[in-house]
C-alpha cells in the first residue's frame, strides 16, 4: 500500500483502504461493505461505505499507480490491451450516470451504471488497468444533477467508443508492453478508434457485425458476403484459447481487405464447429503477421471477460466514480492477475490470406 499512500488526504482512509483491499482478496464468499467490515472487526459498515462514498483520495492517481504496478511486475512483450464495457445494476437514480440503459452484464435494459474498462492481458494472466464512466446524454445535459452526484462541472457527453479512445493511449504512453488492442463490435465499428490505433502503429483486432462493409480488390461488400465465397480449403482449425472445459476450437479463415491503404489489413472470420455460427474481426497491423497471431489476439478478449465482471462496481455510490474495486486489488495482491488454464501449443501450417 506504500505506493498509493500519498493519494489519500488523511491517514484514516488510507488505513481503511488497506483493510478494504485485504477484504477483497480474502476468502469471503460475498464481498461487500458489510462482510468486509465484519472481517475487519467493525460492528457496522459505515467506515467502509465512507471510504467509497465520501473520503477524499485521488482516484486517477491510484489508477496510474496501478498501471505502473502491472507494467513493473507483469510487463513483458506480447501483451494485448482489451477494451470492453460492463454494467452494474443499481437501485435508485442518484448514482453517477445511473439510468435505464442496456447492460451487457444483465443482457437486457436495466437501471444501471455503465463503464468502459481496459485490461492488460497475456495468455496466462491479466489485470484491469483503466476505466471510464459512461455518462448518458441526459446526465451530461443536466449540470445540477451532475453536481449533486459529485461529477466535475462541464463534463461533456462522450460515446462509449469515444471513452475507449482515451485509454489505450494512456497505457501506451505509460510504457505498457502491448502489441495489440482488441474489443467487441461496439468498438470495431468506430472509425475514430481504428484511426487512433493505426496512427500509433499498434496492431488491432476489433470485432464487427456481419453487415459491416469493407473494401476488397473487386468491390466494397459486407463481411458475411466474403465468408460465403471462401473455398473449403480456406478454413483452418485453431484454438481460441483455454476455457472452463478445455481449449475452444474453431475454424478460422482470413482475407486481405482495404487494398491500397497503408499497413496490412485483414478480415478474420471465426466459425463454430458445432453450429456454424460466424463471427468477424477487422484487423490491421503495421507489418505482416500469420493467422495464428490474429487468432491469439482475438481469443484473449474472450478469456478476460470474467475480469471485467470482477471489476464492475464502477464508482463510489452516489458520487463521481473512483477506481472500480478490481482496480484496487493489484496494488496489494499480485495474484489478482490470475493464471489461466494450462496453455498447450498446437502447431499448424498457416496459409496466406486470400486477396479480395
Amino acid at each position: 500500500m506504500g505506493r498509493i499512500a500519498g493519494r489519500f488526504a488523511r491517514v484514516e482512509p488510507q488505513r481503511r483502504a488497506r483493510v478494504f483491499v485485504l477484504g477483497l482478496v480474502s476468502g469471503l464468499r460475498r464481498k461487500n461493505c458489510w462482510t468486509i467490515a465484519g472481517l475487519a472487526g467493525d460492528a457496522t459498515p459505515e467506515g467502509m461505505q465512507h471510504l467509497l462514498a465520501g473520503a477524499r483520495w485521488d482516484a486517477d492517481a491510484v489508477r496510474d499507480d496501478l498501471r505502473g504496478y502491472v507494467i513493473e511486475h507483469l510487463g513483458s512483450t506480447g501483451a494485448v490491451l482489451v477494451v470492453d464495457e460492463t454494467g452494474d445494476v443499481k437501485k435508485g437514480r442518484a448514482g453517477a450516470g445511473v439510468q435505464r440503459q442496456y447492460s451487457g452484464t444483465a443482457g437486457r435494459v436495466e437501471n444501471c451504471q455503465v463503464a468502459v474498462f481496459l485490461c492488460c492481458a497475456w495468455p496466462a494472466r491479466h489485470a484491469l488497468i483503466d476505466r471510464e464512466l459512461y455518462l448518458p446524454r441526459s446526465w451530461a445535459a443536466d449540470q445540477a444533477r451532475c453536481a449533486a452526484a459529485g461529477i466535475p462541472g462541464k463534463t461533456a457527453f462522450a460515446t462509449r467508443p469515444g471513452l475507449a479512445r482515451r485509454m489505450p493511449g494512456r497505457a501506451l504512453d505509460a510504457g505498457a508492453p502491448a502489441a495489440w488492442v482488441t474489443g467487441d463490435e461496439v468498438y470495431g465499428a468506430d472509425p475514430g478508434l481504428r484511426a487512433d490505433l493505426e496512427r500509433r502503429r499498434i496492431g488491432n483486432v476489433l470485432a464487427v457485425a456481419a453487415s459491416h462493409q469493407v473494401s476488397t480488390a473487386a468491390a466494397p461488400c459486407q463481411v458475411r458476403t466474403i465468408a460465403g465465397s471462401l473455398p473449403r480449403r480456406a478454413w483452418q482449425r485453431y484454438s481460441a484459447g483455454p476455457g472452463a472445459k478445455g481449449h475452444r476450437w474453431y475454424d478460422w479463415a482470413w482475407a486481405a481487405i482495404d487494398p491500397g491503404r497503408p499497413g496490412h489489413r485483414y478480415l478474420l472470420i471465426r466459425r463454430s464447429r458445432q453450429t456454424g455460427e460466424l463471427a468477424f474481426c477487422r484487423c490491421c497491423s503495421p507489418r505482416p503477421v500469420p493467422l495464428p497471431v490474429l487468432v491469439k489476439s482475438a481469443g484473449i478478449r474472450w478469456s478476460t471477460e470474467e475480469n471485467f465482471q470482477a471489476g464492475k462496481g464502477t464508482g463510489r455510490a452516489g458520487r463521481a466514480p473512483g477506481p472500480p474495486l478490481g482496480l484496487l486489488v493489484p496494488l496489494n495482491h499480485p495474484g489478482h492477475a490470475r493464471p489461466g488454464l494450462p496453455h498447450h501449443r498446437r502447431r499448424h501450417r498457416s496459409r496466406q490470406p486470400a486477396a479480395r
